[in-house]
C-alpha cells in the first residue's frame, strides 16, 4: 500500500512570538529581581557580558535577514564627511553670519558654502544610480552611514528618484539622529562597529568617498 507522506499544515506548539505574548500576562514573580522571564525577552539577561557573542550574532543576522527578504543584492556604498550642508542651509547660514559681524563666523560659512557643492554632487549622484537601477533585474542600492553631510545626500538623492536606501547607524556619546531619506524598514542601527563595517562590504559592488 503506497501511502504518500503530506506536509503538515498546523504547527504543534506556539511560535516564540506567541509565548511571548502569553508571557506578557501580571504574574506574582513580576519584580525586577525575578528570573521569571523568557530568555529571549529578558532585556537584563541579554545585555550580560556572557551574552556579547550572543548579541555580536543578532547584530549580524537582522539587518542580512531584512536585506534579504527585500531582495538587496547589490549596493554601492556611500561615505563622506558629516559636516558637509546642503547648499540652502549653508547659503542662509552665511546670510546670518554676515550680518552678526563675526569674522571668524563668516570664514567658516564662507567655507560651508564653498563645500556645499558636494553634498549636490552626492545626492545627484544617487539619484543617477538609483533611476538606472529601475531598469536592473538586480537593483543596485545605495548606502551609507545613515548621518547628516555627504550621509544624508546619498539617501536623499535615492528618496527624491522614488527609491530606497540603505542606513547602517551607530551608537554614539554624541551622535546624531538617522537623516530622515532613509528608508524606514532599512534603517539599522549597531553597537558593534566591526559588525557594521561587515555589513557595508557584504554586498558593495563599489565605494564613493
Amino acid at each position: 500500500m503506497d501511502i504518500k507522506r503530506q506536509d503538515l499544515t498546523a504547527r504543534n506548539f506556539p511560535t516564540a512570538r506567541q509565548d511571548a505574548v502569553v508571557a506578557k500576562q501580571p504574574s506574582l514573580y513580576e519584580g525586577p529581581e525575578s528570573a521569571y522571564r523568557l530568555a529571549f525577552t529578558d532585556t537584563a539577561f541579554l545585555l550580560r557580558e556572557d551574552l556579547r557573542p550572543v548579541r555580536m550574532q543578532l547584530e549580524l543576522l537582522k539587518p542580512e535577514l531584512v536585506q534579504r527578504e527585500q531582495g538587496i543584492d547589490s549596493t554601492i556604498v556611500i561615505f563622506g564627511s558629516a559636516r558637509i550642508l546642503p547648499p540652502d542651509v549653508a547659503a542662509q547660514r552665511l546670510q546670518d553670519a554676515k550680518g552678526n559681524g563675526d569674522g571668524r563666523e563668516l570664514r567658516a560659512a564662507e567655507h560651508a558654502v564653498a563645500m556645499s557643492h558636494y553634498y549636490e554632487e552626492a545626492r545627484r549622484f544617487a539619484a543617477l544610480v538609483t533611476e538606472r537601477s529601475f531598469k536592473l533585474d538586480a537593483p543596485i542600492y545605495v548606502v551609507t552611514g545613515g548621518g547628516p553631510g555627504i550621509m544624508e545626500a546619498g539617501n536623499r538623492g535615492a528618496h527624491e528618484i522614488g527609491g530606497k536606501s540603505i542606513g547602517l547607524n551607530i551608537v554614539l556619546p554624541h551622535e546624531q539622529e538617522p537623516n530622515p531619506y532613509i528608508t524606514p524598514e532599512l534603517c539599522f542601527q549597531f553597537h558593534y562597529f566591526a559588525l557594521r563595517k561587515m555589513h557595508f562590504l557584504m554586498r558593495s559592488i563599489a565605494l564613493v568617498c
